[in-house]
Parts: C-alpha cells; sequence; structure tokens
C-alpha cells in the first residue's frame, strides 16, 4: 500500500494524506481511513490515476487511452476528466 504523502512532485492530482491505495488483480482500491470506505478502480482507471499522479497532463493520458483502446480522443479526454472530477469531488485526491 502507498499513501498520499509519497506521489511526484508535479503530479496533477495526489492522494488524500488519510488515503491508502493498493493493487489488486482487476485494478486498484483506494481506502479512505478517514471514514473506512474505499473505491475499487478497474485497470482502465487504475491506469488513469497513476498516470495522472506521475505527473502526466489530462491531454497526455487521453492521447494514451485513445492511441491504446483505439477511442475517440474527445471521449478519452471527457473520461479522464470524469475520473479525476471524480476522485477529487469524494475527497479521495487532491489536485
Amino acid at each position: 500500500m502507498t499513501g498520499g504523502t509519497a506521489e511526484n512532485a508535479r503530479a496533477l492530482v495526489r492522494l488524500h494524506p488519510e488515503v491508502s491505495m493498493a493493487d489488486t488483480d482487476y485494478g486498484l482500491v483506494l481506502l479512505d481511513r478517514r471514514d473506512g470506505r474505499y473505491w475499487q478502480l478497474n485497470s482502465t482507471g487504475a491506469e488513469i490515476l497513476r498516470r495522472l499522479m506521475d505527473g502526466e497532463e489530462v491531454g497526455a493520458v487521453a492521447g494514451f487511452l485513445a492511441a491504446e483502446y483505439e477511442v475517440d480522443p474527445a471521449e478519452a479526454e471527457r473520461d479522464v476528466r470524469s475520473l479525476l472530477d471524480e476522485i477529487v469531488g469524494r475527497g479521495m485526491a487532491l489536485r
């Protein structure tokens, strides 16, 4: 498990300090130690979050998804932004 304090300094998003991340066979799980709630991401969601935490911009992550999964780049960007907004909105991550 990793916590929210060791992320790359140029990250677009970082986990809240009270949120831990654990890899699973199907992606990853975010555990909020403040209230015990967790959120499971499939492998694509996990890839998006990791790339954002590594400092990639939304457009670059969307470009990767568009190429990797042969989806429309605009749709991929909407999906990346939606996931980012959802994680931040739930208080699991900070911008």
